[in-house]
């Protein structure tokens, strides 16, 4: 009887655990959602208890070669594997879903530590995770250094046919140097891509790096009036 009350609690702890990670994740609308970590700390807790189990039962003095954390150990490697699909190369190279992997990693490390009976470990666990997540990174983007308080645009620009591609980069580079000049921003130009098209049109992909306070309405403003740039498409990354 006392086993099975040990289970339910077990899995049940598990099951919050993961829920606090995934009710996180959710709130963000990453890919890795609520269901997604319940199922994974109640199902590494549940091989955890059974593989601790086995051992118990079944190891005898001549044969006692099982280690009883062995199914735990491939519940690591497995868990990498459903990392990795949430984890996304978008076209302008850069990639995304890291901290929903890691934390689909993180959550199967919950549901094992639930289930070797380390409870008040898992809970401390827990707890520095969401700490991780959301308070430090808003921590060093207020005191910390410049480097971290600033965030990356992407900027994707039709350009007219009958215009140079070299002439509108530079007028669009002058008014970034002029903002800069004027509000004291700092906006660096991180990576060009030029790409012209068998119909004469032509594209400018532009990755940008700027203050976290920066608006990214006041860069759509200053760019679609720019002569010879027909449309923009803008987006934080």
């Amino acid at each position: 009887m006392a086993f099975e009350i040990e289970f339910i609690v077990k899995l049940s702890l598990a099951l919050v655990f993961g829920m606090l990670i995934g009710i996180d994740r959710k709130l963000k609308n990453k890919p890795l959602g609520l269901k997604t970590c319940s199922v994974i700390s109640i199902a590494s807790c549940l091989v955890t208890i059974v593989s601790i189990q086995s051992f118990e039962q079944h190891a005898s003095a001549t044969y006692n070669a099982i280690d009883p954390m062995r199914l735990a150990a491939q519940i690591v490697s497995g868990v990498g594997f459903l990392g990795a699909g949430v984890i996304l190369h978008r076209k302008n190279d850069v990639i995304s879903g890291l901290t929903s992997a890691a934390l689909i990693w993180a959550a199967s490390g919950l549901g094992i530590a639930v289930g070797a009976g380390f409870y008040l470990e898992a809970a401390f666990a827990v707890l520095l995770l969401i700490i991780a997540v959301n308070f430090i990174p808003r921590f060093f983007k207020l005191i910390g250094p410049e480097k971290l308080q600033t965030k990356e645009i992407s900027i994707k620009m039709s350009i007219d046919k009958n215009l140079r591609i070299t002439n509108v980069l530079d007028t669009v580079e002058e008014k970034f140097h002029e903002m800069n000049q004027k509000e004291s921003k700092d906006i660096t130009i991180l990576d060009v891509k030029v790409k012209s098209f068998e119909d004469g049109s032509q594209k400018i992909d532009l990755r940008l790096l700027v203050p976290e306070s920066q608006s990214t309405t006041e860069i759509y403003e200053l760019i679609k009036d720019t002569t010879g740039i027909l449309t923009v498409d803008i987006q934080n990354l």
